[in-house]
């Protein structure tokens, strides 16, 4: 790419795995059955992008070779945040993407750490015909995951298959291999819509993974009885609802969990539809679920507590590789969020939530300068009023989550 090709670029990103088996989802975690007196922590987030310029910068990459309207060369976003914030010492370390993460991660100590990865792990080199944009991580690289502890990866989103149903099985056995559950994605519809179970104690922690369409995955993309893809949420209706209900009455039990994993809406703006917040209602009312786990937005949208259950409509992205990318920097997609609700298994109910805040710089999480603690509680305070929460910040930098 040339100098003035760089100067020019505006790029508009429309970005936004279920295991072979059974055994790969229900999974005893004997040296994480802790919980404190009054519930379980668990650490959330949104999207986590590990291809394109962060695998390049990862000591096994795959081929930079990408397929874009205007990039053909992944190592380029590496050019793009380096001309932004300076150079990148490469090959990093498995942790460095982390960077301050690992600090409040051991400090906050959560039971299970959960993300949805929007990364194919594969070294198939055919991308899917006309998507535009896609992401891949070398299987070596999965290194990245293990060396932060990453318990589960939700996988029913936009960018698992960018690499075709090759890349996807690829990636599948890649988690398994390495002792990490997934859900949302399978080898056929069954194991797409498996759940990941996780023994806590007396308690089980259960994560259902959908996608929807709305967050931009190609109804073709859908796994079928036949076919390996995504958990495809088949509407946000009483179909949808009695399909989740139902899932949710087959496995749940007293003192279990239930964490609804969802990718969906738009990747800009802090509106939240109506027939989203709804559908959201529902699933805490008719279907039995205690945390909505929503992510598609590259930035934090509002938090709200109905009927004291966490929903979290858009995670915002965690980690990507957008630095020097121009065209939405008025909602700041360089500020990211660590979210630690700690929830009571006796009835789902959240007893308190932290709020970590963090700022992508070099490709790696770091913390934030006063004024961008301040930006991004204000924004948290004045979309939060319009679903009845706000935050406060503490003494040592984070954001304690307030609800009526």
């Amino acid at each position: 790419m040339t100098f003035r090709s760089f100067t020019i670029l505006i790029i508009i990103l429309f970005f936004s795995l279920s295991p072979f088996d059974q055994e790969q989802n229900e999974i005893t975690m004997k040296d994480k059955s802790r919980s404190s007196s009054s519930g379980i922590t668990l650490f959330l987030c949104g999207d986590v992008m590990t291809g394109r310029g962060l695998d390049q910068v990862l000591p096994h990459p795959v081929d930079p070779t990408i397929y874009e309207s205007y990039v053909k060369d992944a190592r380029d976003y590496i050019l793009l945040a380096e001309r932004v914030n300076g150079p990148i010492n490469k090959p990093v370390s498995y942790s460095y993407i982390w960077g301050d993460a690992m600090e409040v991660w051991n400090k906050i100590d959560p039971t299970l750490k959960i993300i949805n990865l929007e990364t194919s792990i594969t070294t198939h080199d055919q991308p899917w015909s006309g998507k535009g944009i896609n992401y891949r991580m070398h299987p070596e690289n999965i290194k990245v995951f293990t060396s932060a502890g990453i318990d589960f990866c939700s996988l029913a989103n936009n960018h698992l298959l960018d690499w075709g149903r090759e890349g996807l099985l690829e990636t599948l056995q890649t988690l398994k291999d390495a002792g990490i559950a997934c859900a949302g994605a399978g080898i056929n519809l069954a194991d797409a819509g498996r759940p990941a179970q996780f023994e806590v104690g007396q308690s089980r922690v259960i994560i259902i993974a959908y996608g929807s369409v709305t967050s931009g995955i190609l109804k073709s993309w859908a796994a079928s009885a036949e076919n390996s893809g995504v958990n495809l949420l088949p509407g946000q209706d009483d179909k949808a609802l009695d399909i989740i209900g139902k899932q949710v009455k087959s496995i749940k039990q007293p003192g279990d969990i239930v964490i609804f994993s969802v990718h969906w809406g738009s990747n800009w703006g802090y509106d939240i539809p109506g027939d989203q917040r709804s559908f959201a209602h529902a699933l805490i009312d008719n279907a039995g679920v205690d945390i909505i786990h929503g992510h598609s937005s590259h930035h934090p949208r509002g938090i709200e507590l109905y009927k004291d259950k966490l929903i979290i409509y858009g995670a915002g992205d965690f980690i990507n590789d957008y630095e020097g990318i121009s065209g939405y920097e008025q909602y700041r997609d360089d500020l990211t969020l660590m979210y630690f609700p700690m929830i009571d298994p006796s009835g789902g109910t959240l007893i308190s939530m932290i709020l970590v805040p963090m700022q992508i710089r070099k490709f790696r999480l770091n913390h934030v300068s006063v004024a961008d603690a301040r930006w991004l509680l204000d924004m948290l305070n004045r979309e939060g009023r319009k679903l009845g929460t706000s935050a406060v910040l503490t003494e040592d930098g984070y954001y304690s989550l307030h609800w009526d």
